[in-house]
């Protein structure tokens, strides 16, 4: 992908890796609104998807050396805030605030209603006992554990690959999104 100036991501990511303060700026206006808007799309206040944008720019800056030339930015940073994203709705539903509550009022435009919020974890509950153990525990332990371990400790407990865990993950994820929708 081309930024503004016409700079591949392989370009930022060599220029980033070389201090040049350019091209951090270059990849944060690139990329700064593609990933505050994952965590809005799943509800977040403005100032949680703040919050979620900056850990995200942070991973990155600590991952930069270890990161391939060839990636592609856009999906490993939308990955990111994905996962924090829902790293954040699982500590707040713990903590009492409901990710449902969040998500009814925000997508469904209206209060928080308990039965609506307990008929919706009723129907991920079914949807994900349809989709098979092997994607069910992969689900659980990426956005349910509240230990949130890292993709290596996944691949380690599930007996995968580490390069495996992003690519099956969506797939179970259709898996999951083809049942719900039955």
């Amino acid at each position: 992908m081309r930024g503004a100036g016409g700079e591949s991501d392989r370009d930022l990511i060599r220029a980033c890796r070389d201090g040049r303060v350019e091209a951090w700026r270059t990849l944060l206006k690139k990329y700064e609104r593609l990933v505050f808007s994952v965590p809005r799309k799943y509800g977040l206040s403005a100032e949680d998807a703040a919050d979620v944008t900056q850990l995200t720019f942070t991973i990155l800056v600590q991952s930069m050396d270890k990161l391939p030339e060839d990636s592609r930015l856009g999906g490993w940073l939308t990955t990111v805030a994905r996962r924090h994203t829902w790293r954040l709705l699982e500590r707040n539903r713990r903590q009492g605030i409901g990710r449902h509550a969040v998500l009814d009022e925000n997508i469904m435009g209206g209060g928080t209603n308990p039965i609506e919020s307990w008929e919706l974890g009723e129907w991920l509950g079914q949807g994900l006992s349809l989709i098979g153990r092997s994607c069910r525990d992969l689900l659980f332990a990426l956005y349910l554990d509240p230990t949130q371990p890292s993709y290596a400790e996944v691949a380690e407990r599930l007996g995968m690959a580490v390069g495996s865990v992003g690519p099956t993950r969506i797939r179970c994820l259709e898996r999951l999104r083809r049942v719900l929708d039955e």
